[in-house]
């Protein structure tokens, strides 16, 4: 009888979680006292996908340029499939030249290489680039969009709609604090996005339209570990999205030890995004670790 209870008690602890011990109540906003001023937010372990921290997970929200998270994904899902490479030139249509918001000032007809719009699209967030990277693999941004739709729905997030790949406004394109922990949690595994992710500045080339280089930055401070005001230990990989209407979005993934957790945060104001952010990730680090029990 008590080899019987000491192997079922040893199951037990095999087939339990082996992240975190024990886990917080989500119910209250205030867990392990932190306060946080965006209306909604989580923070997911990613390789688990364990709920960390929730407030208002599954809320409908703008999503801003975080939209472009998976516009990457799609990109890098034709390249493994073999459809494009990174060498491939891409032709800037006249609808890819006129969108607003934050761009890369692509000119109409003008050349770039799919590894440079990739670039354009993750490092300096470009509206252009991603509606010219649709039309590349899909043929049309209406194309791609169902892509982006089926590819969401796949990973299961139940409260997102797409209308465009870049992230500018409209009252169909809705996603969630939950949603976009999945999307990321899906394109980290890819080695290319976090290639690119690395790069805090590229230069494009001259073209065939424009003789002169042009610099871009990253805009997700957090990345910069280096800078003593803004950085982030073990962050390295997200996106950055701000329009009128969605306020400022932020998803960071950040690894610390064996740790990798991912931080969404949605509708922030000021600087809270980035405060927000960073006081998720130290409640995580400091009070979960990940085991692998035998």
């Amino acid at each position: 009888m008590k080899k019987r209870i000491w192997i079922a008690f040893l199951c037990l602890i095999i087939f339990g979680t082996t992240f975190g011990l024990p886990q917080p109540s989500c119910a209250d906003e205030t867990t392990g006292g932190i306060l946080l001023t965006c209306p909604s937010a989580i923070l997911m372990e990613a390789s688990t996908k364990s709920v960390i921290y929730e407030k208002a997970p599954d809320e409908r929200r703008s999503p801003a340029s975080i939209t472009k998270i998976m516009t990457a994904i799609l990109i890098f899902d034709a390249i493994e499939a073999g459809k494009i490479s990174l060498e491939d030139e891409v032709v800037t249509s006249a609808y890819a030249k006129s969108m607003g918001g934050s761009q890369v000032y692509l000119e109409e007809g003008e050349k770039q290489t799919v590894d440079t719009l990739i670039k354009c699209i993750m490092v300096s967030s470009g509206n252009d680039a991603s509606v010219a990277m649709a039309e590349y693999i899909a043929g049309s941004e209406s194309g791609f969009v169902q892509m982006m739709n089926e590819r969401a729905a796949a990973l299961g997030c139940t409260n997102t709609h797409f209308t465009n790949p870049n992230g500018l406004p409209d009252p169909n394109h809705y996603t969630t604090a939950h949603d976009m922990a999945l999307i990321m949690q899906e394109a980290i595994k890819n080695e290319t996005f976090l290639r690119v992710e690395s790069d805090l500045s590229y230069t494009i080339p001259p073209t065939n339209m424009t003789a002169s280089p042009r610099p871009l930055q990253n805009h997700h401070v957090m990345l910069f570990q280096e800078d003593p005001t803004y950085g982030y230990q073990g962050a390295f990989a997200g996106k950055t999205g701000y329009t009128d209407e969605a306020h400022n979005t932020l998803v960071t993934a950040a690894k610390r030890n064996n740790v990798t957790l991912i931080c969404v945060v949605l509708t922030c104001d000021n600087l809270d995004y980035i405060t927000d952010t960073r006081s998720l990730f130290d409640y995580g680090f400091q009070h979960f670790t990940h085991h692998t029990l035998k």
